[in-house]
């Protein structure tokens, strides 16, 4: 029961737990029933095993070589979780689970900022029912790590008003940032230091304790990178730094170039049906911005969009760090419409309520699929029990729809189609078992598939590169194997068949 009268000093335990137990079950439930994608999960997974296979986890590598893109806080977690066997599910579940922990967090930090109970509550379990945070913090990659580290820091911040010595805390967990996703820790901390700033004036400077904790906390980041550029020198100063960071920010690498409006049009695509609130939340940022929730809101949102949208290189998971003030912002207009509700968006729920079923009812049909109509009919339901109850002006209706999400939710985390990438090449553990099953550890294989696959790689345990073209035929008596699309095989010289798996052929080359 949420009450409008009702203030607390402290979060409340019940509350917590509660969002804990909610955000692990969403975020555990069915984690490791689809393969790991392309590109990033391929990747840090590889780069995980490496670790446990050498026994070397302060210079990590890939297929050989050095890996020299992201510091390796999240292939610790990862590596650490293969003492339960290498696969998807320990692949995922530390990561996961340290993602799920910002849903309770974002509750303790709205707590702080509002001081009241019900806000924070509410944009909790809006960060609790976000699709782009549920997904991205699934994956075995750095984003939702990155982001529970972010809410330590800003609650710790502002602990640190009254209890000096949290102030360590954030310091730690900056460094921690740094050895999760990199220079992200300067975007961050300006945005931490800013707010805290604004917040507390010339106090947080003047706190012994952030300075212990800075130490602490760039202590094993400067150790780390020490050891790095000690190893490999100028190699790991023009791969990490300039190649992996400051060309991301100054141009678009790999063809990742976007409008600068990218992010927006991201927001549009995934944040339904609360993203129809956000801009009401902002402008009672802006009418509210001498209080600190309004003033998180505005530095957060404003430093953090306005610098990923100025970037050269444009990632759709670039964007997760914006959603805890995304939620706060909506979490502030749901409290302050709680006596009156919003009626205007009974429109746009209904619309949902009727689109979504028949759309649902369309492609699960079509394609034989019935989860998707249950998708579909969960998320109609419940956005149109949620449209009737704000008709009746009922000021529950904003928790309707949030427990109509988070099942809906459920059911699509519980299928195979939240990891929708998954569609857009073959299958990968049908050809990985191919190629384990036939071709030896010390054996080279290439495909001509039109890229490299990471995921195929790990399930593999070995790199497995793409070549076509004359560059293939210019090695073909060199190569003993090679994974080749169906359609290819008449243009490829002598071989000889092993066996298929989804259109991809393995053969075995015959010297001319």
């Amino acid at each position: 029961m949420v009450r409008e009268s009702e203030k607390v000093s402290e979060p409340n335990m019940l509350d917590t737990l509660g969002l804990a137990l909610a955000a692990g079950i969403l975020y555990l439930w069915r984690l490791g029933m689809v393969p790991l994608r392309d590109w990033d999960e391929g990747t840090i997974a590889s780069v995980a095993r490496g670790m446990v296979t050498s026994g070397d986890w302060i210079y990590p590598t890939l297929y050989g070589g050095p890996y020299l893109n992201k510091p390796p806080l999240v292939e610790w977690l990862m590596a650490t979780g293969y003492t339960g066997g290498i696969s998807a599910w320990t692949s995922r579940l530390l990561p996961a689970l340290a993602s799920a922990l910002a849903v309770p967090l974002l509750y303790w930090l709205g707590q702080e900022v509002f001081g009241r109970r019900r806000p924070a509550l509410l944009a909790a379990l809006v960060f609790l029912t976000l699709l782009p945070v549920v997904r991205h913090g699934r994956l075995a990659m750095r984003d939702g790590v990155a982001i529970t580290l972010f809410l330590l820091v800003l609650l710790w911040g502002l602990k640190a008003r009254k209890h000096r010595p949290y102030a360590i805390g954030m310091g730690v967990a900056l460094g921690l940032i740094a050895l999760t996703k990199g220079i992200l820790v300067l975007l961050l901390g300006t945005i931490a230091l800013v707010f805290l700033a604004i917040h507390q004036g010339k106090a947080l400077g003047r706190n012994p304790y952030l300075w212990l904790g800075l130490l602490l906390g760039g202590l094993p980041v400067a150790l780390w990178y020490g050891a790095q550029i000690n190893q490999y020198g100028a190699v790991y100063w023009q791969g990490h730094f300039v190649a992996q960071s400051f060309e991301r920010v100054a141009t678009a690498i790999e063809d990742h170039q976007q409008p600068v409006w990218y992010y927006f049009l991201e927001l549009l695509k995934y944040s339904w049906p609360w993203l129809m609130f956000w801009p009401g939340g902002m402008w009672l940022a802006w009418q509210q911005r001498h209080q600190p929730w309004g003033q998180l809101v505005l530095v957060g949102t404003g430093i953090y969009l306005g610098a990923i949208s100025l970037m050269g290189t444009k990632l759709p998971w670039y964007i997760m760090p914006l959603y805890p003030f995304v939620a706060l912002a909506i979490g502030k207009f749901l409290d302050q419409g709680w006596r009156q509700p919003p009626r205007w968006a009974i429109g746009l729920l209904a619309f949902i309520a009727i689109a979504a079923p028949i759309g649902g009812i369309y492609l699960g049909l079509a394609d034989g699929q019935p989860t998707l109509i249950a998708i579909a009919l969960a998320l109609g339901l419940s956005t149109g029990y949620a449209a009737w109850q704000l008709w009746q002006r009922r000021p529950r209706w904003c928790l309707t729809l949030a427990a109509g999400l988070y099942a809906t939710l459920l059911l699509l985390m519980g299928s195979d189609f939240w990891l929708w990438e998954l569609n857009e090449a073959y299958a990968v553990k049908p050809v990985a078992a191919l190629v384990n099953q036939h071709v030896p550890a010390d054996a080279e294989v290439v495909t001509t598939f039109s890229y490299g696959r990471p995921s195929l790689n790990f399930y593999c345990d070995r790199y497995i590169a793409p070549l076509t073209g004359q560059p293939l035929l210019d090695r073909w008596q060199n190569i003993p194997y090679v994974l080749a699309e169906a359609e290819h095989l008449p243009t490829l010289p002598a071989h000889k068949e092993i066996g298929r798996a989804e259109n991809m052929v393995l053969i075995q080359t015959i010297s001319q």
